[in-house]
């Protein structure tokens, strides 16, 4: 199921270009040298990965637990169900609640700090923006990490986390470099394709856990808990 992490990563991005497209934008890079720009950005990129990485190392250490728990196909499905609704649930509903009431504090200090770099043109700026960009609340990013816990292996929880911002990397690199072709009419015909791939995504996850016997997509209930045992040695 790894390689669903780099095409919802892909996908994610034409979501990425409306909601942290304006954050590539102003990216404090060196317009006039494009080896320069082409280094700096690669850096912004290298602080998402990072963020990513380390989401995916805690959220792959909750999905161990859950695996040694035994509950490893119902936390598939669950994971799948969990994409899906937030794929189908319209955003000025989810807007309701304030999931990240609890650690508000901590997203403003992010987005404080994020302002600051703005002001710097240095490498571990461009970095430290990446970094913090990657922890700032995301839906979709929320969805990748249901992901990374159905790993049920943290190497795997890392790994699934940053083929997903490696799947962002092409159409974040280009909002840098095409900013004026990226109008907020063509933003928005392009998030309308995010929803359908989400789900298709999220239906992987829970014909994954039925344990269907379906090669590749639907092991059985034997050959999943195989798989899971080798992943983990």
């Amino acid at each position: 199921m790894l390689y669903t992490a780099l095409i919802f990563g892909l996908i994610s991005s034409l979501h990425c270009i409306g909601m942290c497209g304006p954050i590539a934008m102003m990216l404090p890079v060196d317009h006039a040298n494009p080896t320069k720009k082409a280094i700096q950005i690669i850096l912004y990129h290298l602080g998402r990965l990072t963020s990513y990485g380390i989401l995916g190392l805690l959220f792959g250490l909750l999905g161990r637990g859950f695996y040694i728990a035994g509950i490893q196909q119902q936390l598939s499905i669950a994971v799948g169900v969990g994409m899906i609704l937030l794929a189908i649930v319209p955003e000025r509903v989810l807007a309701r609640y304030n999931f990240s009431k609890p650690v508000y504090r901590l997203i403003s200090q992010i987005k404080s700090s994020l302002g600051q770099q703005f002001k710097r043109k240095t490498p571990d700026a461009l970095f430290t923006i990446g970094l913090f960009n990657g922890l700032l609340p995301c839906g979709l990013v929320y969805a990748a990490l249901f992901g990374a816990i159905a790993m049920q292996n943290v190497t795997f929880g890392v790994a699934y986390m940053i083929l997903y911002g490696l799947g962002t990397v092409p159409m974040m690199s280009a909002v840098v470099y095409a900013s004026s072709l990226l109008s907020m009419p063509f933003r928005n015909k392009l998030q309308k394709a995010v929803p359908i791939i989400t789900v298709i995504i999220g239906v992987l996850f829970v014909l994954r856990g039925m344990g269907l016997d379906i090669a590749y997509i639907s092991p059985s209930n034997m050959n999943l808990f195989v798989q899971a045992n080798a992943n983990c040695n």
